[in-house]
């Protein structure tokens, strides 16, 4: 599922699809969709988005004659549908192989560093940095590539940092099988550095913990230690 093309219709008419955008989530994680979210496949929304990002650029005073603005809608509208906002479609929410701990690791696994690429969804500007996840394995453990896949999934579609950091978290807690779970987000937010306060020094930090590393002070010690903070 998680390998499906860019082209992929976007689950168009599919009401089981589209019950299943976000469901797994309690309500107040899930991303605000409307009911008709997915009655457009990618093309035809890449086709409306370029249409409206024309009609921008021309209100600007933009001259769309000009060869290096002509194709400027349509990539946009590529880039929002097939790239910035692919979290937004269930059909490339990543299906999270397990498999069994046969060698009976029970300390803490952590994939650091993990790209994230987002974008805030009070002005529409890229939030970027790297996430830090953690769980405690029992009896299967998760091939590696599929935790960065699930940051991946939740980060490409508008966000808030907090909202993402407990999205992610909750969706591995659902995948895994375990309450274990601990989740750290630092992120440049253009929103602040590029407008407004204009403050490029300044990063945010976000956290999450549940089960063990809820409980036990001295496991998320390990864990901040671990990703170096």
């Amino acid at each position: 599922m998680d390998n499906l093309p860019l082209s992929a219709v976007a689950v168009a008419g599919d009401s089981a699809a589209i019950a299943a955008a976000d469901t797994q989530l309690p309500l107040d994680l899930r991303t605000p969709l409307r009911p008709d979210a997915f009655e457009l496949d990618d093309e035809a929304k890449i086709e409306a988005i370029s249409g409206h990002f024309r009609e921008i650029m021309q209100i600007l005073g933009l001259d769309l004659s000009d060869d290096s603005l002509a194709g400027t809608p349509r990539r946009v509208a590529k880039m929002y549908v097939q790239e910035w906002f692919r979290g937004l479609n269930p059909a490339y929410r990543p299906e999270v192989r397990l498999f069994e701990n046969r060698y009976q690791y029970r300390q803490m696994l952590v994939e650091r560093d993990i790209t994230l690429f987002s974008c805030c969804e009070h002005h529409f500007v890229p939030i970027i940095g790297k996430a830090h996840v953690a769980y405690l394995p029992g009896e299967h453990v998760v091939g590696l590539s599929k935790l960065n896949r699930v940051v991946q999934y939740f980060a490409r579609r508008p966000q808030v940092q907090e909202r993402l950091t407990r999205q992610i978290a909750e969706e591995l807690k659902q995948s895994l099988g375990t309450d274990d779970v601990a989740v750290l987000i630092e992120a440049d937010h253009l929103c602040v550095m590029s407008r407004g306060v204009n403050d490029t020094s300044s990063s945010t930090l976000t956290a999450e913990y549940s089960g063990a590393f809820g409980q036990d002070a001295a496991l998320r010690q390990e864990f901040l230690r671990l990703i170096g903070k």
